[in-house]
């Protein structure tokens, strides 16, 4: 799929490389669901990802620069594994922030989620990532419940079509 500066791919087993730098690198992934990976469990979520694909039509994407085909991260929806639905997520490059490309990314794989029938996606940040938030807003998402874990306030977010 291709937004106006991106182009969002399923993953294959060609962008390990790329997917290992990101999700084992603190500055991106400290915040996510799990925390930062081991090497193994980047290569377990690289199957599990391109398996979910495969059986849902639907995924998290690698997210790259058109007009370079720099690797900037992944964006994209993805089944919560706490039973709240499916999530949309993004994690790009410090680097990529201020620039709108978590915000564009974000928007896409929303957008394909509706379209592929999902009548509702939620998406969760960590109370203190403002950042995360202004993307979720303005992308449309709207503040729905709140939880905790791991001692931090996690928000929810959800976008019902």
């Amino acid at each position: 799929m291709r937004t106006g500066r991106l182009t969002l791919v399923p993953p294959g087993r060609e962008n390990l490389p790329d997917l290992l730098r990101l999700k084992t690198d603190p500055r991106v992934f400290e915040l996510m669901l799990h925390g930062v990976r081991s090497e193994e469990r980047v290569r377990e979520e690289l199957e599990d990802d391109i398996d979910f694909w495969a059986v849902r039509g639907y995924g998290t994407w690698c997210v790259f620069r058109t007009d370079t085909g720099e690797f900037l991260g992944i964006a994209g929806l993805m089944e919560r594994p706490d039973g709240r639905g499916v999530a949309m997520r993004f994690a790009l490059w410090p680097e990529c922030r201020g620039q709108g490309y978590a915000r564009e990314a974000a928007r896409a794989g929303l957008e394909f989620g509706h379209k592929a029938g999902l009548e509702r996606i939620i998406a969760v940040a960590w109370e203190r990532n403002q950042a995360s938030q202004h993307v979720l807003r303005d992308i449309g998402m709207t503040e729905c419940d709140a939880f905790e874990y791991r001692g931090r306030r996690m928000v929810v977010f959800e976008s019902r079509r």
